[in-house]
């Protein structure tokens, strides 16, 4: 009896494990697991931050990378080796971020100027921006403004 209840317990634990085999990585990843204790980095939270705080980022993401890169090349684990593009991606992410509010506030500084750097116009196509402006197309010579005003649109009205 006592080698069944034995065998029995056995295959209690064998069906437990079987049930849950990822249960402990399910408890452990956390977002914070990766190395270095760099979680993820979402786009909304580099938006807040002064450009020199970027910048340090930026270089930090970058040294990070070589030294995964470096971990790869001398055969490091496998959690080094998916968290490549993760750093990757949060590169670009930083990079984004940094030439979208610079972009911004070229925008802020050049608005309402007469002329403006040529990535900042609208692109619209070639022959739309070479069309004339609203006023230049409204624009009346004196002659035919003389003539409008001396030759009226004349105006009927119908007796019912």
């Amino acid at each position: 009896m006592r080698s069944s209840s034995s065998a029995l317990s056995a295959k209690v634990q064998v069906a437990a494990f079987q049930q849950e085999p990822h249960a402990d990585k399910r408890e452990r990843s956390t977002g914070e697991e990766q190395p270095f204790g760099q979680a993820k980095i979402k786009a909304r939270d580099l938006r807040g931050k002064k450009k020199e705080e970027l910048l340090k980022q930026l270089d930090d993401l970058k040294v990070e990378l070589s030294q995964l890169r470096v971990a790869k090349v001398t055969g490091g684990a496998a959690s080094k080796l998916s968290k490549i593009r993760v750093v990757r991606k949060s590169i670009a992410r930083v990079l984004t971020v940094i030439n979208q509010t610079q972009k911004e506030n070229l925008r802020k500084f050049y608005k309402g100027k007469k002329y403006k750097p040529l990535d900042l116009r609208p692109k619209k196509t070639r022959a739309m921006r070479r069309r004339l402006n609203k006023h230049e197309e409204n624009l009346k010579t004196k002659k035919q403004q003389r003539k409008e005003r001396l030759y009226p649109v004349r105006k009927y009205a119908i007796k019912a």
